[in-house]
């Protein structure tokens, strides 16, 4: 059974993972993890896209909103060129277009929305009631413990993120998964993160692309893997309602508004464990029957 590697040194991977290097005029070069999966994991190049983009922006404006499109799957073993655009700097917003570029071609662009904070009404729908704390829910090694064929699946994820699932995860056996109208899960990032707010942000960005689309297979009890699905994320959007730490619990509660045309819709609620409403997570999937 592969052993899956958590804790403090995952996290501070990850930290390493979004530290990109400057290359001057707006131009960043990042990384993958040299154990990754065949394809650059898609909250990755997220996260990096947007650390880039936060990189030329005021640290005083907090990114409030995302929007990104996965052009084409990354390649693991090549350095990713991000290159930033000044959209603009008004008063109290400032707009960033970032690309991601491999071997001279786009795989990945994002406009993202920078806000200094103010004053104004202030109000959210309550979380979900009735949802186990995550103390009281198995942990991920606990979960695979009972399907070892499908460990594998698991193995090729980055896992700088405890993540315990309140129903069925997507990867269970076919057969093993009831239908159910939404997917839950309690994330926090499995260490101390630095205090730097963008940090945070891209670390929940990072989160955010792990379990969504589980969303479109839990209405109908479907799978990941032999015996399901393969899929692929086609875009991804997020807000970000309040300040929070992704290092602290928060319950990603997901829906699937529609499925057709083999692309599901996804979309994930976060929340603080005290019931705050932290952000918003909406994504698009192609999913396809394995050997369909």
């Amino acid at each position: 059974m592969t052993e899956l590697v958590s804790g403090q040194a995952a996290v501070d991977a990850l930290v390493r993972l979004l530290d990109l290097q400057a290359l001057g005029d707006d131009r960043f070069l990042g990384n993958s993890p040299p154990d990754g999966p065949q394809r650059v994991f898609g909250g990755q190049v997220a996260g990096q896209a947007l650390v880039a983009a936060g990189r030329t922006v005021d640290p005083a404006r907090h990114v409030h909103s995302l929007h990104g499109y996965f052009v084409r799957g990354g390649d693991p073993t090549e350095p990713i060129t991000y290159a930033v655009e000044n959209i603009r700097d008004g008063r109290s917003f400032s707009v960033r277009r970032s690309v991601a570029y491999q071997h001279g071609k786009v795989i990945f662009f994002m406009s993202a929305s920078f806000h200094h904070e103010e004053e104004g009404l202030d109000h959210h729908e309550p979380a979900p009631i009735d949802v186990p704390p995550p103390d009281e829910l198995p942990t991920m090694g606990e979960r695979l413990a009972r399907y070892p064929d499908r460990m594998d699946i698991w193995a090729t994820i980055p896992r700088p993120i405890d993540v315990r699932y309140v129903g069925e995860p997507g990867w269970v056996a076919p057969g093993a998964r009831p239908a159910e109208d939404c997917q839950r899960v309690w994330m926090r990032i499995d260490g101390k993160l630095p205090d730097d707010p963008l940090l945070h942000a891209c670390a929940l960005t990072f989160a955010s692309d792990l379990t969504l689309l589980d969303a479109v297979l839990s209405t109908h009890g479907a799978v990941w893997g032999p015996g399901g699905f393969v899929g692929a994320s086609l875009d991804h959007a997020m807000w970000f309602h309040r300040g929070f730490r992704a290092d602290e619990w928060f319950l990603y509660d997901s829906t699937s508004p529609s499925a057709s045309g083999a692309r599901g819709l996804a979309t994930g609620r976060m929340f603080t464990r005290a019931g705050l409403h932290i952000a918003t997570a909406v994504q698009e999937g192609l999913l396809r029957r394995v050997g369909g």
